[in-house]
């Protein structure tokens, strides 16, 4: 038997079935019933892979559900993961070469212009920021990190994503959270965000300004994959007081569309497929 050295204080961790939590094992045996094939299984099928019963699969499900690390998909009869089990693991993704050939991509990006680059995922209503660099963000309070969530409604990253999505998918997404003005400037009407989406779509970008933050703009554009489906967004953020917005687009447009192409590339060559809303 293997067993990993440990501190003198701590017990050694080993492979004896005796020190095994099976409730938390059959847990992780449902998650891992999961896969890119299937990304959304009923309960039975769920039971199947993980090898339990029904009831049992059920509580666990219900438990994940009730964490965020499972959600039930469109229609409340299957279930699929949800972008939290992600945030378990960014230890780890960190040391992953997605990520290691996202950073110098938006290392680029960050410079006298702009002082934040990112990339997101979208998450139900919300986006998610899966890599970030960022310069001098502390001095107008604005703390996002890896991990961190914004509303998709009226973010850079998030309507880049919604716009590149069937209009059916952007009327649900849109549907699914209150629509809050974080700002006077915040847009929240349904009809006005989707004809937002439509413009967004046709010149490949989108620029908020100061729609989530005051003094604050950002400009995104989408990553796709090989047949036009929105994978994340890859964004710059800048404060306002920089230069005129023209001055800004002029500056920030092209490197952002062929960031998001290179990630795009970068996405599609590690295998990386478009991530599915996740119901709420």
């Amino acid at each position: 038997m293997l067993v990993r050295s440990a501190p003198r204080d701590e017990p050694a961790v080993s492979d004896n079935p005796k020190n095994v939590v099976q409730s938390l094992a059959k847990g992780f045996r449902v998650l891992e019933a999961f896969g890119p094939a299937e990304p959304e299984l009923t309960l039975a099928e769920v039971a199947r892979r993980a090898g339990l019963d029904n009831a049992t699969a059920f509580r666990l499900l219900n438990t994940l559900v009730m964490l965020g690390y499972v959600a039930r998909a469109p229609g409340g009869r299957a279930f699929r993961l949800s972008l939290k089990v992600l945030e378990l693991g960014f230890n780890a993704i960190a040391r992953m070469e997605l990520r290691e050939s996202v950073r110098p991509v938006l290392r680029s990006l960050v410079g006298e212009v702009n002082e934040a680059a990112s990339v997101a995922v979208l998450d139900g209503p919300e986006v998610v920021y899966i890599e970030r660099v960022q310069a001098g963000m502390v001095r107008l309070g604005v703390d996002v990190r890896v991990g961190s969530r914004i509303p998709a409604y009226c973010s850079a990253v998030g309507l880049a994503i919604l716009a590149y999505l069937p209009r059916a998918e952007q009327a649900r997404i849109l549907g699914l959270g209150p629509r809050v003005k974080l700002t006077p400037r915040t847009v929240t009407d349904t009809k006005d965000i989707l004809a937002r989406l439509a413009r967004v779509q046709k010149q490949g970008y989108v620029v908020v300004d100061q729609e989530v933050t005051s003094g604050l703009r950002a400009l995104s554009a989408p990553v796709l994959d090989v047949d036009g489906h929105p994978i994340a967004a890859v964004s710059v953020v800048a404060p306002v007081l920089r230069m005129p917005l023209e001055a800004f687009l002029k500056l920030a447009v092209a490197p952002v569309q062929e960031a998001a192409r290179t990630i795009s590339k970068a996405m599609q060559a590690g295998g990386a497929t478009a991530l599915p809303p996740v119901a709420a």
